[in-house]
């Protein structure tokens, strides 16, 4: 295992599972049946401990559709993240659902699934103008899906953010030998964060062997958003198992 000389994270911070179960979606949509049910995943995954579901509806609706969030408000008992584009649509969405958090994400058509962070340089402008406006007529709570990069992480601030959510899926696609260089930078754009007052949350990519080596380096973590791994571990396993196995090395943390 990868390791650093951080404080203890069961010392200091407590940290929370949510799972994305987008994918439930997916599987459903392949065969245009009404099974599996998104709802009762979520269901499954809030009674085998996690803290929360998280969801993204996209533009194409290819996995979670429209129904789908209506639902998952009105049955989801723990936190409710909606992950979205920061288009007209989507805001006129999350502000009727009225989420707990609202973490926005680059999207594109082509992409298999979203491929990096926000580029607060290139979005800035418009998220203070168009979309933190119309996000703080609500209470729903603001994160911003990043890459590790300080510039970015100073934009954030500047626009007042509540969360981040760092993007682990460089790190976690990354060869042995380059896995330390992402944790690294991970680990002081967490810091850095912190330090400024922002949430940090992270996602993307991880599964039970690299979860271990994120949560060894980051001891100011607030959430981990899992989604695909779990889902494509849980065929083998079965959901409630696998939300178990994701929540004990958790526990070996943060307990």
């Amino acid at each position: 295992m990868l390791t650093f000389e951080v404080q203890s994270a069961k010392e200091k911070y407590p940290m929370k599972l949510l799972v994305n179960i987008d994918h439930i979606a997916t599987l459903r949509n392949a065969r245009g049946e009404g099974y599996p049910d998104p709802v009762e995943a979520a269901r499954v995954c809030e009674e085998a401990g996690a803290a929360g579901i998280v969801f993204h509806l996209r533009g194409d609706r290819r996995h979670i559709r429209d129904q789908d969030v209506s639902r998952l408000k009105e049955h989801v008992r723990g936190k409710l993240d909606f992950e979205m584009s920061a288009s007209d649509e989507m805001l006129e969405i999350c502000t009727e659902v009225n989420p707990h958090l609202c973490t926005l994400v680059p999207e594109g058509r082509e992409e298999l699934t979203t491929e990096g962070g926000l580029k607060m340089a290139t979005v800035y402008d418009d998220y203070e103008k168009r979309v933190f406006p119309k996000l703080r007529e609500t209470d729903i709570e603001i994160s911003l899906f990043l890459d590790p990069n300080p510039e970015d992480i100073e934009l954030a601030h500047k626009l007042g953010t509540d969360a981040i959510e760092l993007h682990t899926g460089t790190f976690a696609n990354a060869e042995p030998g380059k896995q330390q260089h992402e944790l690294t930078r991970l680990r002081k754009a967490a810091n850095m964060a912190n330090d400024l007052g922002i949430k940090v949350n992270a996602g993307h990519g991880l599964n039970l062997d690299k979860l271990p080596d994120l949560l060894e380096t980051i001891t100011v973590l607030n959430e981990v958003s899992i989604g695909h791994a779990l889902i494509s571990k849980s065929i083998y396993w079965g959901l409630e198992r696998t939300v178990k196995s994701y929540l004990e090395i958790i526990e070996d943390f943060y307990g």
